[in-house]
């Protein structure tokens, strides 16, 4: 009978879906399936500031603007608003002034932001009324706990229209002390009154939760007024373009009060129901499960308002497919399922079997998934071409570069031979092969701070760094070692040696080192430098001494990266502005560099509008900073990603968030394949059935036999 049964079981082992991590069900859902290898530390916009958290709540909360998803450079379009404000200048008088009235005389900047009527909140116990019209759950006692662990524990839930002063609320909670917004301090420069409430509310920062709201609500924002029921305005002190990039962040969505008074209650924060657990927003989508220890999922929002896929793109977009559900109303899926997956390998395990839509790509996989063509560009593997899986590759609005410290007698300064010596340099260091060896080749070598997708930025013969490039056969190519030694000739360091004391130059890099790895790259490192015959000298400390060592501007070279908070050339020039010196005035300019030709473009650059007038300043600044070489330019990171088949409008956009809503899955097609992908190996257990069958059924004769004996 055991041999028996375990042929009938084997039997219906035939069906792939056996070992499927998922229910039958969603097998033909709407559903992406994803991963997440940190749990959220805050789901609060106005605190949030990390990538893995931006994947949750730019799909759940709409501030009033968003990047379009395809316009390249990246082009801000309404979210939540019904247009991208356009500011009013105003004098110290109040009297109003002409949109290209000088940056000098604007003394006040008014954005005037009018939303879309209609937007409603997701469905939130917080809204729940009673036939009266009174709040639910909003004088909950303890005995009115009992029972509840979660959120969806509240029998309960309502709704109700996004207004202008939700937008108005949460822009007072960022100066809000208890809020700890990262981007309070930066608000302070520019938002008219923002630092006069941060210290008006610094005395309610003792208060309970319950009453810390209803002072804030209570309290008023000099810089943002609600105008009406769907309008509200922002003013700014002086003139700040890049403002309206702030208004696609989540900082800048709308919160309800409701919210945060049915979050405050005592006991709640013990259960973990609070606005870092729980968001609430008007987006397409709403956080239906929150349970960071095994998944995250995200459903669509019954009550979202509705928006429509893109109908404009880049040339190519419309033969690529891209543009195939141009008009479709959005979300174009009903649930994305994000699965905790701390360790690499088993999340592309999974992803090769169909069970996650799309992946990165580690380390440890990039053999596997990815060859380097004779032109030196990424393909996809024959293995993975042969599973119709695509590669995506774009490059991100960050940079690494190797930094100068320009206070440094002998490799800083504005003299020819010190500019000289750092010329060099740059040719000397190959971050061609840096990017090979340390980045699997996902980099882009930088001519100039500002990367693809920016404006200002330049491709082609007029987008190379002259000093260290040469322009042949239509491709940049980096100048020879024999150049750089000509260079180091003329600085007085011939063969590396210094001619005025005749010992070898020794420099000193300022590292921060934990591992193998980085002892590799440190390694390399040294051999550029001596290939001029220069002693490299690795200092190498932990982050913190490391930060010190920047700020006190103790050391010679370093190396320092930048990811843009927005797309303007603004916010990576500024890394080589003056005024923000490291060490003098504790800004973000660790090179310590200082050009006054620079600075003076530069503070008419930031205030102007994109356009000619803007790129010919933008150019300048390149070839002032070029010239100066206070950096070796390095590289802009790539970013990877692999998609299966059967997901649809996978593109590249390194500024939005929030994307999820234009996905599509084929989940048709996606079955089919994990079926075929993962037939389950049922031969083995065949051979050991048969091997059981040759077991018993001797045993099962010769007792047979016996109890007949006995028995005569």
């Amino acid at each position: 009978m055991s041999a028996l049964s375990l042929l009938i079981l084997l039997s219906g082992c035939g069906d792939a879906s056996w070992n499927s991590p998922y229910p039958a069900t969603d097998a033909v859902s709407q559903t992406v399936y994803s991963s997440f290898d940190e749990r959220p530390k805050h789901l609060d916009p106005a605190r949030s500031y990390s990538v893995n958290e931006n994947v949750f709540l730019a799909q759940i909360y709409e501030p009033p603007l968003q990047y379009h998803f395809l316009l390249r450079p990246y082009r801000l379009t309404p979210l939540s608003a019904v247009e991208v404000p356009v500011p009013s200048y105003f004098d110290a008088a109040g009297n109003p002034l002409p949109a290209d009235a000088p940056a000098s005389e604007i003394a006040r900047s008014d954005y005037l932001i009018r939303i879309q009527p209609g937007i409603r909140f997701q469905p939130h116990p917080a809204f729940a009324v009673d036939a009266e019209g009174r709040h639910r759950y909003h004088a909950l006692s303890p005995s009115d706990l009992t029972g509840i662990n979660r959120l969806a524990d509240f029998p309960e839930t309502g709704s109700r229209e996004l207004t202008a002063e939700d937008f108005v609320y949460q822009i007072k909670r960022l100066a809000a002390p208890w809020t700890h917004s990262p981007i309070a301090g930066l608000m302070q420069q520019h938002i008219r009154g923002f630092q006069a409430l941060a210290e008006q509310l610094a005395t309610a920062a003792g208060q309970a939760p319950l009453e810390q709201i209803a002072t804030l609500r209570a309290s008023s924002l000099e810089g943002v007024e609600a105008l009406d029921r769907y309008s509200f305005r922002i003013s700014l002190t002086g003139k700040y373009p890049q403002f309206a990039y702030w208004l696609a962040m989540p900082f800048f969505a709308p919160m309800p009060w409701e919210a945060e008074v049915f979050y405050a209650q005592p006991g709640m924060a013990e259960r973990n129901i609070t606005l870092d657990w729980y968001p609430v927003g008007t987006g397409p989508f709403m956080l239906s499960e929150n349970n960071p220890n095994l998944r995250m999922v995200l459903t669509r929002n019954p009550h979202f308002h509705g928006e429509t896929y893109p109908t404009e793109g880049m040339p190519g977009d419309r033969e690529s497919g891209i543009l195939d559900d141009a008009g479709k109303p959005l979300p174009l899926i009903d649930h994305a399922i994000y699965s905790l997956e701390k360790e690499s390998i088993p999340r592309w395990n999974k992803f090769l079997q169909g069970y996650y839509d799309s992946s990165g790509i580690s380390s440890d996989a990039f053999d596997q998934a990815i060859q380097i063509d004779s032109q030196g560009e990424p393909i996809l593997t024959e293995a993975m071409r042969e599973q119709g899986i695509s590669l995506l590759t774009s490059v991100e609005p960050s940079i690494f570069y190797l930094g100068f410290n320009m206070l440094d007698p002998v490799i800083g300064g504005d003299s020819p031979r010190a500019r000289l010596l750092r010329r060099a340099i740059s040719i000397a260091v190959d971050f061609e092969e840096f990017i090979s060896i340390f980045a699997n080749g996902r980099g882009l070598v930088a001519q100039s701070p500002i990367p693809p997708g920016i404006f200002g930025h330049r491709e082609g013969e007029s987008g190379i760094n002259p000093f260290v490039y040469e322009w042949r056969q239509g491709h940049a190519v980096r100048r020879s070692l024999d150049e750089a030694r000509v260079l180091m000739e003329q600085a007085g360091y011939p063969g590396g040696m210094d001619r005025e004391t005749g010992r070898a130059l020794t420099i000193n890099y300022e590292a921060v080192a934990t591992g193998p790895d980085d002892r590799a790259r440190l390694n390399w490192i040294r051999k550029q430098f001596a290939k001029l015959g220069i002693e490299l000298v690795i200092r190498s400390t932990d982050y913190n001494r490391f930060q010190d060592k920047l700020r006190n501007g103790t050391g010679q070279v370093f190396m320092f990266g930048w990811n843009a908070d927005y797309p303007d050339p603004e916010n990576f020039l500024f890394l080589l502005y003056g005024p923000h010196g490291k060490v003098k005035y504790q800004g973000e300019n660790a090179a310590n560099y200082a050009n006054p030709e620079f600075d003076r473009l530069f503070d008419e650059m930031k205030f102007m509008e994109d356009g000619p007038e803007r790129q010919a300043i933008l150019d300048r600044l390149v070839e002032i900073a070029r010239t100066d070489a206070p950096w070796i330019w390095g590289f802009h990171p790539k970013a990877f990603s692999l998609h299966h088949q059967w997901m649809h409008n996978a593109h590249p956009n390194q500024m939005a968030n929030n994307t999820l809503k234009y996905r599509r899955i084929d989940p048709a097609l996606r079955e089919q394949l994990r079926h075929d992908w993962n037939r389950p190996i049922l031969w083995p257990l065949w051979a050991g059935a048969g091997l059981l069958v040759l077991l018993i059924v001797p045993a099962w004769w010769l007792v047979r036999r016996r109890e007949r004996s006995t028995a005569l």
